[in-house]
Parts: C-alpha cells; sequence; structure tokens
C-alpha cells in the first residue's frame, strides 16, 4: 500500500491558516499608528503683534469747497446809444481805469453844445437883471422910483441867478453823459469776453441796462466751505481753552488732483446764522494768489486743525474689530494667551487709527491673525514694528 503526502497537505492549510493572522495584525499596527498620529497636540497659531505706536498728531478735519472772486462787477452803461469799439480782449487782465467800450459820442456832444448855448444865455439876462438892479438901487435912495418896481428888479436877479445855476447844471450832466460813452474798468481783475459787439443797441441808465461784460478780482481770493453744527460748536469750545478766536486759525487748502494741502490761507469770516435747511455754517478763508492760477468756481478741500497737536497711540486700523456693539482689540497677556478689550477709536491718520482710551502704551496687540484665534487660546506671537510714516504720509482726513 502506498504512503500519501500527508505532511505535504498539512503545510498548505497552515499558511493558508496564518494569511488572516498576518492581516489583521497588520491592520492592527496600522489603526494603533493612526490613533497614535490623531492624539498629537497641534502647534499654537501664529498671529502678528506690535505695541501701540505713540506720536504726537494733529486732528484735522476736511470739507469740500469753491473759490469765489472777493469783488464781482457786471459791467454795464450809463446811457444808451450805439456801441461803437471794443477795447480789450476777451479774458484779459484790466486794470483799473482802463478803457473798455465807447459808445457814439456825437448825440452827447451834441447836447454838451446846446448846454453850454443856455448856459451863456442865463448868464446874459443875469448880467443884464443885475444892471436894472444897480439902477434902481440908485432911483431908489431919491424916492425917484417906486418900492414896487424896485422889488420886481431885485427879483429879477435873483431869478436869472437860479437861470444861471440851473444852466450849469444842465451842462453838467450833459458832459457827464459824455463821458459816461468811454466805459472804464471800474476795478483791476481778470475781464470775461465781450457780451454785445460793435454797432448794437445798448440801454443804459437803471437795473435794465445792458451787460456788457463782467469783471472779478482774483489777488487775493476767497475759499467757501460750509461746516456742520457740531464741528462749529468743538472748534469754539477749542479756541476759548486756547484764549483765542476761533476765526483767527490758518487753514491749508488742497486742490483737485493734490493729496496735501499746497495753498495755505487765513480764516476771515464766518455766517452770522446756520442755516436751517443743512444745519451747516459757512466760513471763508482768504489766500494769497499773486500768479493768478486760481480761478473763481474752482473747487478745493481746505484742511482744518479741529485741536491742538496731542499725544496719542496708533494701531493698524485693520487691528480694530468689533464685538457685537463695541469696538475691541485683541491682546496677548504675559502668559501668551489671547484676551478682547474694548476701546474707543478716534479719527484715522494714514492707515493708523487712534485708540483713544483702552489701550496703554505696553500692550501687545495682535494686528493680523485675529480672525484665526478666540479668547483663552495660545498663539506663537511674531513681533512686528508698526512704521511711523504711515501716519506721517497719511491724508489726516476724519474718515468716520
Amino acid at each position: 500500500m502506498k504512503d500519501f503526502p500527508v505532511k505535504k497537505h498539512v503545510t498548505k492549510a497552515a499558511a493558508l491558516a496564518a494569511i488572516p493572522l498576518t492581516a489583521s495584525l497588520a491592520a492592527l499596527l496600522f489603526l494603533a499608528g493612526c490613533h497614535s498620529h490623531e492624539q498629537a497636540p497641534p502647534a499654537p497659531p501664529s498671529v502678528a503683534v506690535s505695541h501701540p505706536l505713540s506720536q504726537n498728531v494733529n486732528d484735522v478735519d476736511v470739507y469740500a469747497g469753491r473759490f469765489e472772486a472777493i469783488d464781482t462787477v457786471d459791467v454795464r452803461p450809463r446811457v444808451s446809444g450805439y456801441l461803437e469799439k471794443v477795447a480789450f480782449r476777451d479774458g484779459a487782465i484790466v486794470h483799473k481805469g482802463d478803457l473798455l467800450f465807447v459808445i457814439d459820442p456825437r448825440p452827447f456832444q451834441a447836447s454838451v453844445t446846446a448846454a453850454q448855448g443856455a448856459l451863456e444865455r442865463a448868464r446874459s439876462q443875469l448880467r443884464l437883471s443885475q444892471q436894472d438892479f444897480e439902477r434902481a438901487s440908485v432911483l431908489i435912495k431919491t424916492d425917484t422910483i417906486a418900492q414896487s418896481l424896485y422889488d420886481q428888479r431885485r427879483e429879477a436877479v435873483q431869478s436869472a441867478q437860479a437861470g444861471v445855476t440851473s444852466a450849469e447844471g444842465a451842462l453838467e450832466r450833459a458832459q457827464l453823459d459824455l463821458s459816461f460813452t468811454r466805459i472804464v474798468a471800474p476795478m483791476s481783475g481778470r475781464i470775461s469776453r465781450k457780451l454785445v459787439s460793435e454797432g448794437n443797441l445798448v440801454k443804459g441808465g437803471d437795473s435794465d441796462a445792458t451787460v456788457l461784460t463782467t469783471i472779478v478780482s482774483q489777488d487775493p481770493i476767497d475759499f467757501y466751505f460750509d461746516i456742520d453744527e457740531e464741528s462749529y460748536l468743538r472748534y469754539t469750545r477749542e479756541a476759548a481753552k486756547a484764549g483765542g478766536n476761533a476765526l483767527s486759525r490758518e487753514v491749508g487748502i488742497a486742490l483737485p488732483g493734490e493729496t496735501q494741502p499746497s495753498l495755505h490761507g487765513q480764516l476771515d469770516f464766518a455766517d452770522n446764522r446756520l442755516d436751517n435747511a443743512t444745519g451747516t455754517l459757512r466760513e471763508r478763508a482768504r489766500i494769497a494768489n499773486p500768479d493768478l492760477r486760481l480761478n473763481p468756481g474752482q473747487f478745493g478741500r481746505v484742511y482744518l486743525s479741529s485741536s491742538a497737536p496731542h499725544a496719542a497711540l496708533l494701531v493698524p486700523d485693520s487691528a480694530v474689530a468689533t464685538d457685537a456693539t463695541r469696538r475691541v482689540l485683541y491682546l496677548l497677556d504675559a502668559n501668551g494667551t489671547v484676551s478682547v478689550r474694548p476701546v474707543v477709536p478716534g479719527r484715522l491718520f494714514g492707515n493708523l487709527r487712534e485708540i483713544r482710551s483702552g489701550l496703554k502704551p505696553g500692550d501687545e496687540v495682535i494686528v493680523d491673525g485675529f480672525q484665526r484665534v478666540r479668547v483663552g487660546d495660545k498663539v506663537t506671537p511674531v513681533m512686528q514694528r508698526i512704521d511711523a510714516t504711515a501716519a506721517a504720509n497719511g491724508t489726516k482726513e476724519n474718515l468716520q
């Protein structure tokens, strides 16, 4: 009888039984490794931390306004007539007394001649009356003429004298009208274009007189702007504390396209009442304009200091967060733990925000990354310095 290969059959069965055991052991080892990895503590998040910047600042309010001429004149004729000549170039600078227009003077010259003749007649009549009165004065002493005739001669002299006075007035008026045919500049400034051409009939002498052109003064020039009632009261209080006048302050003015004031002037006027419709007060600053580059109607922004320079704590505006109805800063305590503190923010200087209360110079403020942490978390601080030029180069506008 043959022997069966039992030994070989048993070996295959054992090998097959060992395979599940090996796979289970590998799975347990893998799970153990994964469990060990999940329980490893995460690294604390990194946040940027800075000490607040301590710097002197000057609160400045910015208002929009426009330039206006100090003096504006509508040039109108004082007599009616046909316009004979325009003696200026449109848009030129004119000086007081320069000839601008000429109205046909011939009718007015004829009136002057007629008035001169009337005056000569009146003077001749006066001389005759005076001679008659002188003879009557001699005859009345000897009772040669009646008293009534003497009185008539005396009254005739007075009447002739009145006639001379009236004729002199008529001649003076005729000469004045003749002089009005030459229209001269009433002040110095920049003239507009001619509104009436030669050959046209113009009306003069009253409020309906024809407007021939306009002249505006340019140096100096005024800048008008409106401030709100709250700011007006604040300026008044600050001026009272300093013992000065709210209108005696210097202002800076920036033109369109400028980020900093290029002009400087002096406040010299505030209106005597606030506008009921807008609740604003009109104020004015006067600026020198020697190069005549500023024209009435131009737009600008006035920079008005609202308080004396003072020390302030500044942080990046992006570090100020909102917690419900409060403005807060995220800080680090001595143990590197995140805390939150309510603060009172002030004005914006460049990209730095003034913190009026709630912050101390030595506090460590989280300026970047506070969105990723919560109160009580441990963090890895990365110290940064706040750039002082961020405030020095700012527009210093109140952007709240």
